[in-house]
Formats: C-alpha cells, structure tokens, sequence
C-alpha cells in the first residue's frame, strides 16, 4: 500500500535527513560534533562562538530576569526593541521602518524564515535557493509542501550565473530566498546579483526572503541589504538577529522588517508558532542594537583576524583555501588529495586529526553532491588560542587525506 509522505517525512526529505529505508537520520552536524566529543578534538565544525557577548549587555538581561521580566512578551516584540531594530535598520542602511508595523520579533532568525515561508507558499509553490544553502531551508520548502529550485555557487568564486539564475525564477515561483553574507561559503553577493534578483521578483511577482543574519560580519566589503536597493524594499521580508551580531545564539532573539502587507503575514503565522519569547533577552538585544559602530567593526575585525589565522595554517600545510569575505566561515579544497571525499574526511578527522569539520555538501541537493564532495567547511568564531592549536594539529591533514 501506498501511503504519501506525511509533513515530517516531507520535512526531513526537503532537507536530506532520510536514510536508506526513509526514516528520520541523523543529522551530519550531530554525528561529527559526537566524534569531536569522544576524540576531545577542536570542533570547528559549529558555527557558535567561544566567547560571551558585551557583559553590560549580559547585565540588562541579568536584571530584567530579576525584576520580573519573565511572562509573554508581546506578539510582536516590546516596542522597545522594534524601535531599537528601527532605528538600527536606519542608522546603518538609510531605511525607513515604521516600528510599529513594519517589524516583528521572532525566537532567532529560523523562526522568522519559517513564518516567512509558510506565510506566503501553497502547496506546489516553486521557491529559488542559492546553493548550498542553509539546511533549515530546504526542511522549511519541504514542510510547506513547495518545490525547491537551486542555482548553483560554485567555487572558487562562489557567485551565481545570472543565467541560470534568470532561468531558475518563473511565474511558478513565489518566494526566491537569499543568504547573504553566505553560509556556508563566506561569499558576499555583489549588488549585480542583488540588482536581478530584485529585477526578477518584479519580473514574476514574486517575493523576496533576505536570511542577512550575518550582515555585520564581513571582511573588506560592505554589507548590501537588498531592501535598500531600488525596487527592493516593497517585495523584501529582510530577517536578521542577536545571535551572530553579538554573540548571543542561545538567546534566539531575531526579527524581520519589510512593507507592512508582508510583516503582517509573517506575524499572523509566528503567533501560532512560539507567540513570543525572550522578554528578558529582548531590552538587552535593544540595548545592543545601539552600541558604536566602533563595537560592530571591532568584531568583524577579530573574526577577520581569525579567518587568518585559519586559511595561513590550512595553506601553511598544502591545503588550498578559499578565503571569506564575510560570515563565520571558510572552505578548504581537498579535490586535489588521494582522498577528497569530504564527508568521509570528515568523520575521520576528529580521531585522525583531532580537529572537526563539516563537508560543504552537506547543504546541497542529494543529486548535486558531487559538484561539492571536496569541499570542507571550517568555523573560525573561536579565540586565537583555540584556532592556533587546530592549524597545529591541522599539519597532519594531508598525510590522511594522501593514505
């Protein structure tokens, strides 16, 4: 007997989490950060940071705990915070956000991506991804039952061919979802892309969905938000948070800002997701928000610092990398090694290496494995100290990868 997949079962297909026999697997992120814990091994394979958020931040949050701040907060978000995520979109883009309409607070940017999606995707709907993409994407298209449509990044410069970007968006699509600065490439799209990604969304009638959650961590280049460009703010829910910006992402404090017509659609669906969350985390976040540019360029420049440190001690050992120009990450090439198979690297590194990494194409469509099966990603967000010891034990990389 036939049965249909179930919304789980389309969940964890849309984002490659089925085994053989279709049931739920584990994910790849689980089985290596287990082997870094049984190996003790440097795990650069999470995107977390190893170090606290600004402590005054850590204090507001501390004292809203102690006062009482410990029941719903509003569906929405205190106005405080809408204001403050206002004021930030217009201090450092020249956007104009009406706070009381125009913004919703959400539990961590994920959130906002999946109430985004369900909010404007029927059954059959086409959805536009860069790819690799960001794996809750994929299980997000999957749960609304939608088609997921990909244009390829490929290396070394990781930028989409307007081509096949033209060619992926028709009338059929509804949503085209952008990550930019990327994971998990490190790529910063450049406004050409963003200029026809808005082009295309007028051209079809479709909508925008900008994942910007690393918008302030980028190396050399500037930070574009594709809502503040021409023609993109009226089709653009732009989602963003406190996790990446501060160091704070176990806080899960994120939001989306766009036209009222959108916002009200993604919070009409978040209401029934988490309502809301954070009260205590959301004055501290506000707070945050408003901290001197000299604070945001201060933590791009240590991440820089670190991306350094990483991709000379890769190169150091033979092993080419491409360097990011923004995120937490990078990707090293192993194509050239007797054994270039990366998830297969991957799980041996932790008691080979004593280092962890993620296979890149782990983000990737099953059928389009082999374009990414030699790439690694590593996440420099941890100290000096942390990444000098793993370009210490990372010399011994190629002696694996060449037996």
């Amino acid at each position: 007997m036939s049965i249909s997949m179930t919304p789980w079962q389309r969940t964890a297909h849309g984002a490659n989490l089925l085994d053989a026999s279709g049931q739920p697997g584990v994910t790849i992120f689980e089985e290596i950060t287990a082997l870094a814990n049984q190996h003790e091994a440097i795990n650069l394979g999470q995107g977390f940071p190893d170090t606290e958020g600004p402590a005054e931040i850590r204090q507001i949050a501390v004292d809203a705990i102690l006062s009482g701040a410990n029941q719903y907060a509003p569906g929405s978000g205190i106005l405080q915070l809408r204001q403050a995520i206002s004021e930030h979109q217009n201090r450092f883009y020249s956007l104009d956000i009406d706070p009381e309409t125009e913004v919703v607070v959400s539990t961590g940017a994920t959130e906002a991506i999946a109430a985004a999606l369900l909010a404007f995707l029927e059954p059959g709907d086409e959805v536009v991804t860069f790819e690799p993409y960001y794996d809750s994407y994929a299980a997000m298209i999957g749960l609304a039952n939608a088609q997921h449509k990909v244009v390829q990044l490929k290396a070394p410069a990781f930028e989409p061919s307007i081509e096949e970007l033209r060619q992926a968006v028709t009338d059929k699509t509804r949503v085209i979802l952008i990550n930019n600065p990327h994971n998990p490439t490190g790529t910063v799209f450049s406004t050409q892309v963003l200029n026809e990604v808005i082009a295309l969304a007028h051209r079809h009638d479709c909508i925008i969905v900008a994942d910007e959650v690393y918008e302030h961590l980028t190396f050399g280049t500037k930070h574009v938000p594709i809502a503040s460009l021409p023609g993109g703010f009226e089709r653009t829910i732009t989602i963003s948070s406190a996790g990446k910006s501060f160091s704070f992402t176990g806080w899960k404090v994120g939001w989306a800002t766009g036209p009222k017509n959108l916002i009200t659609a993604v919070r009409t669906v978040k209401q029934f997701l988490t309502y809301s969350s954070g009260p205590a985390f959301q004055p501290a976040v506000a707070k945050a928000l408003d901290l001197p540019v000299a604070f945001f360029e201060g933590f791009a420049s240590e991440l820089a610092d670190g991306a350094q440190i990483l991709a000379d001690g890769l190169e150091n050992a033979g092993i080419p990398v491409i360097r990011p120009k923004g995120t937490y990450f990078l990707v090293a090439d192993i194509n050239s090694f007797r054994h270039s198979d990366a998830i297969e690297v991957a799980r041996k590194m932790p008691a080979s290496v004593g280092v962890a990494a993620i296979p890149l194409s782990v983000f990737v469509h099953p059928e389009n494995v082999s374009s990414y099966q030699g790439l690694l990603r590593f996440a420099f967000c941890k100290k000096p100290e942390v990444l000098s010891a793993a370009v210490g034990k990372l010399q011994l990389l190629p002696e694996v990868l060449n037996r």
